[in-house]
């Protein structure tokens, strides 16, 4: 079922963490993977999954349209990107953008090439740790301030020359996700999962979600952010099913740790 704020979620991990296999094929391995990878893959899966991959550059001949944006995630925290059109804002979404605005529009090797420009030109990076992101959450400055802060890096980025001149301008208009996340009054996180392991539980009440990440109201009065992408590859079971004690009563029994700036390997983006 969908996930909406306030909804009591909960479920038991069962059995191993299987490779969720590249590009809608099975894993030819049967691979068990780590508890703590949030890519969901085994090496040779990844492998092939980058293969074949518009985020890892592995594909030049793209024919769809591409957009270059900047996604702004906390004070001093801005990103440069590319998605295709036809995806709207998706990515954002997915990548947990608090605020983002289009800079360009054009064929896929001028997007990349627009980017490589802002990350040299800029010093925009094209990619933030999740650990980063989850720890400005709960203090972030009113909606304005985040506006204006990316207002002021559009204006610079289209500024420069040297802009393929296949890429299109867009004009600036600030999309604003905090209310979509539900932000907005969000109480700091008091830990974060680290890993699901078998057995183990996860119980509590959904606050808040940006991107991957559910920050989920505890039992014992705590706020635990659970990333999703931990979740792939494993079985899991409603608490009922298996001998818990219900999603409002249960407890987290998988391992938690502290909320931290960045000290987290994470994945792309």
């Amino acid at each position: 079922r969908g996930l909406g704020r306030g909804l009591e979620l909960g479920f038991r991990v069962v059995g191993e963490r299987g490779c969720l296999g590249a590009r809608g094929n099975v894993c030819p391995l049967g691979a068990v993977i780590g508890a703590r990878s949030t890519g969901g893959l085994c090496a040779e899966c990844a492998r092939l999954d980058r293969a074949h991959s518009v985020a890892a550059d592995t594909v030049a001949d793209d024919p769809r349209t591409y957009r270059v944006y900047l996604a702004w995630f906390g004070p001093g925290m801005v990103k440069v990107g590319i998605t295709a059109e036809e995806r709207g804002p998706a990515r954002l979404l997915e990548q947990g953008a608090v605020v983002f605005c289009w800079l360009g529009r054009g064929p896929l090797m001028a997007a990349r090439r627009t980017e490589e420009l802002l990350r040299m030109a800029l010093g925009v990076p094209d990619r933030i740790p999740y650990a980063r992101k989850r720890a400005v959450r709960s203090a972030l400055p009113p909606r304005a301030d985040r506006a204006a802060e990316i207002e002021e890096l559009y204006g610079r980025a289209v500024a420069l020359e040297r802009w393929p001149q296949s890429l299109e301008r867009v004009a600036f208009t600030a999309v604003d996700h905090a209310g979509v996340f539900g932000l907005d009054g969000l109480a700091p996180a008091t830990g974060v999962v680290s890993e699901l392991v078998e057995g183990g539980q996860v119980a509590g009440r959904l606050v808040a979600a940006a991107g991957p990440d559910l920050h989920l109201a505890t039992a014992d009065g705590g706020l635990v952010v659970l990333d999703t992408r931990l979740m792939t590859g494993w079985e899991l079971v409603g608490l009922e099913e298996g001998g818990g004690t219900g999603t409002s009563g249960g407890a987290i029994t998988v391992p938690v740790r502290e909320l931290s700036g960045g000290d987290m390997q994470d994945g792309l983006f």
